[in-house]
């Protein structure tokens, strides 16, 4: 049986957490709850580079992430213009994000970037701690695309 698109995955998980925010920001305030969620879905996403990576044969460089989150971009979900794949450098622009769409659907744009976009770097961390993401700019942030570049260097 094929996995759930990611994009419906973080509807579901959007879902779970709206309430459970909620209720952190009626006791903690925004701020806090939004430290506090900051923290819990980074940690996940750590968790989830690791499974990433320990799910293939494959070297774990940028050519393989680039197939193995192909899930990601499932049912239409991002729309990508690619400029460089290779082991040590990734880089691409996304120009239509449904996940941003969905967040603003269920009302949760102001903490879409930290249910989406700010786990990437994170993912990165847990595939391979020598990844590093450079990301200027983000659809759910206002811009018009999303500049993921990606680059890979041994770091001691």
């Amino acid at each position: 049986m094929d996995e759930l698109p990611i994009l419906e995955v973080r509807r579901i998980e959007a879902n779970i957490i709206k309430p459970i925010y909620e209720e952190m920001v009626e006791a903690l305030g925004e701020e806090r709850a939004q430290e506090i969620l900051t923290t819990a879905i980074n940690k996940d996403a750590v968790r989830q580079g690791q499974g990433l990576a320990a799910s293939t044969d494959e070297p774990n460089n940028l050519q393989t992430f680039s197939t193995l989150t192909e899930r990601w971009s499932k049912g239409d979900a991002l729309k990508k213009d690619f400029l460089h794949v290779g082991e040590d450098r990734l880089e691409f622009n996304v120009v239509r994000c449904k996940y941003a769409e969905v967040y603003k659907e269920m009302g949760l744009s102001h903490i879409g970037t930290i249910l989406s976009c700010g786990r990437d770097g994170s993912l990165c961390e847990g595939y391979n701690p020598d990844v590093t993401l450079n990301r200027t700019q983000t659809i759910m942030g206002g811009a018009s695309h999303c500049d993921f570049r990606f680059s890979m260097e041994k770091k001691d």
